[in-house]
């Protein structure tokens, strides 16, 4: 039995004496800092309809009557599909018991940010349409409708907002600051932002650069570096051996925008790999992220 601030434990229950069920095991809460902080898996729509969702984390002791306005962090991650209905489908669980994890953003809400985690981010193309046919307007619709959603339950301060991701999420945070206005600052991690260098396809893009080029280069936030007006930390691992997200992704995308005259920060993880291992880098990754946001959010 568990819920989303109990620690999942062992019960046994008897059927047919019909009896409460009797505990077997007592797991203690490894996680008590976040033990009283309000969760809900929030439903709304995208500008087209497409249903979405996400679990929204608020401060232990968040007054919902008053509703100080918080900043708000979004982490997430595209997925593409053929259907809107396979699209709009949700498998989130309010009652789901929360393991933070490296590379969560959930322990941001101990600090006083709101927190929408796991955001939906479909990527569809039905019919004769590939998804990567409108990329880029379909990530900024995703992103521009859970602004939306949790703003309009009152929570956030919609000028504070920052957006995060991990690999193809990098890629998505990225381009969600190179072709939007809605977000102060983004946070990507050991993402790939030149796809001409994986010009045999990548997620399910089965089409080859050479089939396609204004859609590879449609969506390299490396070919439209220009564009992008706000801050952003690139994090990658020294090794990182995943053949869609080299090292070297993330350290031409630094320097075409400090080049260009952006703000970013890079950060290179020594001897990480595609996810990160060590306790001491794992460390720096949450530290650097607190530092970036404290500055580019939290104190904007």
């Amino acid at each position: 039995m568990q819920s989303s601030n109990e620690y999942p434990n062992y019960y046994f229950r008897n059927y047919k004496k019909k009896i409460a069920p009797v505990q077997i095991t007592f797991n203690k809460n490894p996680f008590e800092a976040i033990a009283n902080v309000h969760k809900e898996v929030i439903h709304y729509k995208r500008a087209d309809g497409v249903d979405l969702s996400g679990t929204l984390y608020l401060p232990g002791g968040y007054d919902k009557a008053k509703k100080e306005k918080l900043p708000l962090l979004i982490w997430a991650y595209p997925q593409e599909f053929k259907d809107k209905n396979s699209a709009g489908q949700s498998d989130k669980n309010p009652n789901e018991f929360t393991f933070p994890y490296y590379g969560s953003f959930v322990y941001w809400v101990t600090k006083g940010y709101a927190v929408l985690d796991d955001a939906s981010f479909p990527i569809i193309g039905e019919g004769t349409k590939e998804p990567n046919d409108n990329f880029i307007e379909q990530l900024v619709a995703n992103g521009r409708a859970a602004i939306d959603a949790v703003d309009k339950l009152g929570y956030i301060d919609r000028s504070k907002v920052a957006v995060g991701g991990h690999s193809y999420g990098a890629f998505m945070t990225a381009n969600l600051l190179t072709h939007s206005n809605d977000y102060a600052c983004g946070i990507a991690r050991s993402g790939a932002y030149n796809r001409t260098l994986t010009p045999f396809g990548f997620q399910s893009e089965q089409r080859n650069y050479w089939d396609v080029p204004e859609i590879y280069n449609t969506m390299s936030p490396f070919m439209n570096a220009q564009k992008i007006k706000k801050p952003i930390l690139l994090i990658h691992g020294e090794a990182d051996n995943n053949p869609g997200t080299f090292t070297l992704q993330t350290e031409r995308y630094f320097q075409a925008i400090k080049g260009l005259g952006g703000q970013a920060r890079m950060v290179i993880l020594p001897k990480e790999s595609h996810g990160y291992a060590a306790k001491e880098n794992i460390l720096h990754t949450l530290w650097e992220q607190e530092q970036f946001l404290d500055k580019y959010l939290k104190g904007k």
